[in-house]
């Protein structure tokens, strides 16, 4: 057995997720940490996985290339060699933030996290055209040590602030109310 990085962009469409899981579930797969998005009108699956023994990633992705759903697919299969992730790969915090959209945005609130030595483990970006300006709204999952935690978040929520945007903080234990990121 050995690990994988499976990466496939495709245009998105109905059943897209149900087809690759499938896939891997028929060809005995184990789907490991993996990641799902639409970018526009496109998709992007990202997935460690463990390869049973008699598979290749040459027959892999063959079967891949075969589903009607992947057929415009750009898919990619490499060896997974990192190591399993550590402490800091825990979500202690989710962070949601909401406003204008303008330049600088990511950048800015990022470099908040960097400051406090606080990881990012999750970040979900998504524009929404209105009427009377484009509205942002950004999702972050971090794990912010303990100790420097509330510094970190009242830094984001000045930072926010600045930029015009709302945002709440949510613990571990209350962020598994919230929505999935």
């Amino acid at each position: 057995m050995s690990e994988h990085l499976i990466s496939l962009f495709c245009p998105d469409r109905p059943g897209l997720i149900s087809a690759i899981s499938g896939c891997l579930f028929d060809l005995g797969l184990n789907i490991g940490d993996s990641n799902f998005s639409i970018l526009g009108s496109g998709a992007k699956f990202t997935a460690v996985c463990t390869l049973p023994e008699k598979l290749s990633a040459e027959t892999l992705q063959t079967q891949l290339q075969q589903l009607p759903q992947l057929s415009a697919a750009k898919i990619s299969i490499t060896p997974y060699t990192l190591a399993r992730p550590s402490s800091s790969a825990h979500i202690s915090h989710q962070i949601t933030l909401q406003g204008r959209d303008q330049p600088g945005l990511v950048t800015r609130l990022t470099e908040v996290f960097a400051e406090f030595g606080a990881n990012i483990v999750h970040l979900n970006t998504k524009s929404f055209p209105q009427a009377d300006m484009d509205h942002y709204l950004i999702r972050i999952a971090a794990f912010l040590p303990e100790e420097r935690a509330s510094a970190c978040l009242a830094t984001i929520e000045n930072t926010a602030s600045s930029m015009q945007m709302e945002c709440l903080c949510e613990t571990e234990q209350s962020a598994t109310e919230l929505d999935p990121i």
